[in-house]
């Protein structure tokens, strides 16, 4: 017998094993001859990570998708794998040689701190992983890649040596963001943007000797000036002014009346002398700040780009750690002769933070009078999300790719069809960004990670070789080819045995993106012809969140399509389709972080309710283009559901019914039994239509509302009376009918909540028997049953049940009390219905009798039933004035919260000023209290009627 109570607890671990020595998720495991193959690449997650509640949501999604495909018996490949994580990974080792009190990398050197990192890899990498086991995710765990492994560096050396000989990676000096804590260039996904509390600070920029306007000071209705001031300088407003050192023009807009007759004229940048001219462009709103905006090309991004239309000088006035430097900085020396005057102010500022040295100008302005004023201002400032500190544009020389030409069969890919986005509505933001596609930095200044296989000749000249030895060959012809004093150098060094001498590499080391761009084709042994790359690519599916689509997704096709070509040589795209999901949220609406405290972890929610109502969560949750709003109280609910499915079965068993082969369908007689079945096609139906669509919320929800509701509430319901009766040929069949249901529900369940079902799957074989195969290798339910008569007999019985139960529920009649029912205008088919289910009827909707007329009888409330008109006299069971009296009087307080509700809400300051949780609860209870007040004016509609 069934336990009393599933445990998922002791169920989980136990199943996975099962699973593990079966080797039941290995790639082609359950594949029918002649398969098609069914391919998902896993998002590789970072190797210093945990699962947090985008893991469980992203692999739970997969696992559906992977497991369904299983059961459909195609060759089925789940791709694990693990990225490096450059940046995280070399901070987690940093900090665990400092709390080790061990010498840090700078002291141990490059070698000694990778082999520290591989240690550590080797430790605690495998993590996640477990933790995704513990999910659930039936992944082939026998074919665990690693970004930085062995053939996965093969395919980084073999992809970055082609596309510089193709000329599509090269070096150039730009802006980047910059980690000045971290000392690295880092990527845009790795900066967040903090609302910080700061000033608007107004300076004064004195105009060249001699040169002055006329500034509008005063203005009429219309906005025309009236009155003007003579100035001999321009209001620049900045919330940095310690970059104003590198300022090298000030910009106004075109347009812009206040300043069109000193465009072309030239500001004498305080504290450092130089002359810098005012030009015309559109990047200058004349609505914001004072509509004049200083120009530091090397310094902020919209400046650079200014500056390249301008034609305007590009000075770094900072080192890479953020601090000072101009005195011995001949960009920033250049062109201003020996300004003896502003020395002590340089002596200041030299060396010191940017932070101290933005207070030290402020001082120097003010003492100057050149402050116009300083403004409260909160603005947006973008920070490194592993260094913490706020970023730096920065001008430095850096390996990019030509991301705009690789970009442009990947637009096309998804513009004619050949890889679609699901939801549609991502095409857009996906050609947008594709389309206006930057310059793709690829180089970081770290340890940990691919390092850059390109070598630098004594006089500077790049070699990119896969191998040192390779790049060594390249530069001896190189110089041996080409006269001169390199020549004669090289042939020194290599007569005294001095290779060495000759190169030095790149310390550089490649992002993190660039090795997870090559996952789709890398992972199954590129640039090697494996028969794994021969089978499974192009891979099917990509399962990913919005946020990278552009990191990951958008430059996964672009090399997927530059490297990988048919029998004919056209470009084959890495996946068909990619399935975007949206993010999971607190109950409130809210993005889960750290500080808002608000940071639900998927681990604490199995251990409490298991890992199948986490799941089946998650994916009823799933509608396309929505958030998921997780609320643990929900989980809890869905946990319930597993319990239904549990007792259900226990109930089911205890009443004689098991696994019975030679049970066919099409031959079961009673009609309660056609019905479910028939509701049995229409689920398997609805739940694969629904994961072919990518609509897990829909495949969840039509196997919610026929397990719960069909199966629960009105099946087993309904086969009491066959159990407990006397005809041994319907409990016979009823027996073998139920375990047939349960049976085919464990199935489409499977892929959601798989623990549970193997449990269940195994245990209903039959008292001392074993199944055949596992439920995750059991053949997807096809459906082919149809008795649409008898479905509609027992629909029709219980859409008769629920509306008497209904009306009964809001006219408060004592649950004790039966009462006698009266159909009106009946046909020959319901008559014949009522009299086939009269003891149903009687038994579930507490009737005491039933009976047929032409007319309604008075006092009774009513419900339309198919042709037919469903009376309840009311008169005898219930107190119709004191009724009426206290739904008026519910209603009445009901309108009144509504009411105040309103108020709030229509109060623009609270919306605006309240905490969002707080005005998000407020429409919550809102659309609560409508739906209350509905369901109160049907009732006190029936109970007026009724009287």
């Amino acid at each position: 017998m069934l336990d009393k109570t599933y445990d998922s607890a002791a169920v989980e671990p136990k199943i996975a094993a099962i699973w593990d020595e079966a080797d039941a998720f290995r790639a082609g495991a359950n594949a029918r001859p002649g398969a098609e193959t069914f391919t998902i690449v896993i998002p590789p997650p970072n190797v210093t990570g945990s699962l947090h509640m985008g893991h469980a949501l992203n692999n739970t999604l997969q696992d559906i998708l992977v497991r369904f495909e299983r059961m459909r018996g195609k060759d089925v490949l789940w791709q694990p794998g693990m990225d490096h994580a450059g940046i995280a990974t070399q901070m987690v080792v940093e900090r665990k040689l400092m709390e080790q009190q061990l010498p840090g990398r700078r002291d141990m050197g490059r070698e000694a701190f990778i082999d520290k990192v591989w240690e550590w890899k080797a430790e605690s990498g495998g993590l996640i992983f477990n933790q995704l086991k513990r999910l659930g995710a039936s992944c082939d765990w026998s074919r665990e890649r690693f970004t930085m492994d062995e053939g996965l560096s093969k395919a980084v050396l073999e992809v970055f040596v082609t596309l510089y000989k193709e000329g599509l990676i090269y070096k150039d000096k730009r802006l980047v963001n910059w980690d000045p804590k971290l000392l690295t260039a880092i990527s845009d996904i790795e900066v967040e943007q903090h609302e910080v509390k700061g000033n608007l600070w107004h300076l004064r920029y004195p105009l060249e000797k001699g040169v002055t306007y006329q500034y509008p000071i005063a203005f009429d209705e219309e906005g025309k000036p009236t009155e003007f001031e003579t100035r001999d300088y321009v209001v620049v407003a900045t919330t940095r002014p310690e970059t104003m050192l590198g300022d090298t023009g000030v910009a106004v807009n075109p347009k812009d009346e206040r300043y069109q007759g000193i465009v072309g004229k030239h500001v004498i940048l305080p504290i450092v002398g130089r002359r810098i001219p005012i030009v015309a462009d559109d990047y200058a709103d004349p609505a914001a700040g004072t509509g004049a905006v200083k120009i530091t090309p090397a310094h902020d991004f919209n400046d650079f780009d200014v500056g390249k239309r301008a034609g305007l000088r590009v000075i770094n006035i900072m080192n890479g750690d953020g601090t000072i430097t101009i005195k011995d900085n001949e960009d920033f020396l250049e062109g201003l002769g020996n300004p003896a005057a502003l020395h002590g102010a340089w002596d200041r500022l030299e060396g010191q933070d940017r932070f101290y040295a933005r207070k030290v100008i402020v001082e120097i302005f003010e003492e100057a009078g050149l402050v116009d004023k300083i403004e409260p201002h909160k603005h947006m400032v973008p920070h490194g999300d592993r260094g913490g500190v706020p970023i730096e544009p920065r001008l430095t020389e850096q390996w990019y790719v030509d991301a705009k030409t690789l970009a442009e069969p990947a637009i096309a890919s998804v513009r004619e069809g050949r890889t679609r986005m699901v939801p549609k509505s991502w095409d857009k933001t996906y050609y947008e960004w594709m389309e206006n596609i930057q310059p793709w930095c690829i180089s970081r200044q770290l340890w940990w990670g691919h390092q850059i296989p390109a070598w630098y000749g004594p006089d500077g000249q790049v070699f990119v070789e896969k191998t040192e030895e390779e790049a060594l060959q390249a530069a001896i012809q190189h110089y041996l080819s080409h006269e001169g004093p390199m020549k004669a150098y090289v042939e020194d060094l290599l007569e005294n045995f001095k290779p060495g001498e000759i190169l030095t590499r790149d310390e550089d080391v490649l992002d993190t993106w660039f090795s997870s761009a090559l996952w789709p084709f890398s992972t199954l042994g590129w640039p090697d012809e494996t028969p794994e790359l021969a089978r499974y690519y192009p891979t099917n599916v990509l399962v990913t969140g919005f946020d990278i689509i552009f990191f990951w997704v958008a430059r996964m096709m672009m090399m997927g399509l530059h490297f990988m070509k048919d029998e004919d040589g056209e470009p084959v795209e890495p996946f068909q389709t990619v399935y975007v999901h949206a993010l999971v949220r607190d109950k409130n609406g809210q993005k889960m972080s750290k500080s808002k405290g608000n940071v639900i972890d998927p681990l604490e929610l199995i251990d409490e309710y298991g890992a199948d109502a986490l799941r089946f969560t998650l994916a009823i949750m799933a509608a396309q283009g929505r958030d998921v709003k997780l609320d643990p109280a929900r989980i809890a609910g869905y946990r319930n559901f597993g319990t239904k499915l549990w007792n259900a079965t226990r109930f089911a068993e205890m009443n004689g019914a098991k696994s019975d082969p030679h049970f066919v369908p099409e031959a079961a007689e009673l009609t309660i039994n056609r019905w479910i079945l028939t509701e049995l096609a229409r689920t398997e139906r609805d739940v694969t239509e629904a994961l072919e669509a990518f609509r897990f919320n829909d495949a969840a929800g039509a196997l919610y509302r026929f397990v719960w509701n069909e199966v629960c509430d009105w099946y087993l319901e309904l086969l009491k009376p066959v159990f407990n009766g006397e005809d041994e040929g319907a409990k016979a069949e009823a027996q073998a009918c139920s375990a047939y249901i349960l049976e085919e529900i464990y199935k489409l369940l499977h892929p959601f909540m798989p623990f549970m079902t193997e449990e269940l799957w195994a245990h209903t074989a039959g008292e001392g028997k074993e199944r055949d195969t596992l439920v995750c290798h059991a053949d997807w339910p096809a459906p082919s049953y149809a008795d649409d008569g008898a479905a509609d007999e027992i629909n029709w019985l219980i859409d008769l049940v629920s509306g008497i139960r209904s009306v009964r529920a809001e006219m408060n009649v004592p649950p004790s009390a039966t009462a006698p029912l009266v159909v009106v205008k009946a046909n020959n088919l319901t008559r014949e219905r009522l009299f086939r289910h009269d003891a149903a009827i009687k038994r579930l909707a507490r009737v005491e009798a039933i009976s047929l007329a032409d007319d309604a009888p008075k006092g009774a409330a009513q419900i339309v039933i198919a042709e037919a008109t469903i009376c309840l006299p009311l008169g005898k069971l219930i107190d119709l004035s004191a009724e009426k009296a206290r739904l008026e009087k519910a209603i009445a307080k009901m309108e009144g919260e509504i009411s105040r509700i309103d108020g709030k809400l229509s109060n623009e300051k609270f919306v605006a000023n309240a905490n969002p949780e707080v005005v998000e609860a407020e429409r919550d209870r809102l659309e609560e209290l409508k739906g209350q007040i509905a369901s109160l004016g049907i009732a006190l509609s029936r109970v007026s009627e009724a009287g």
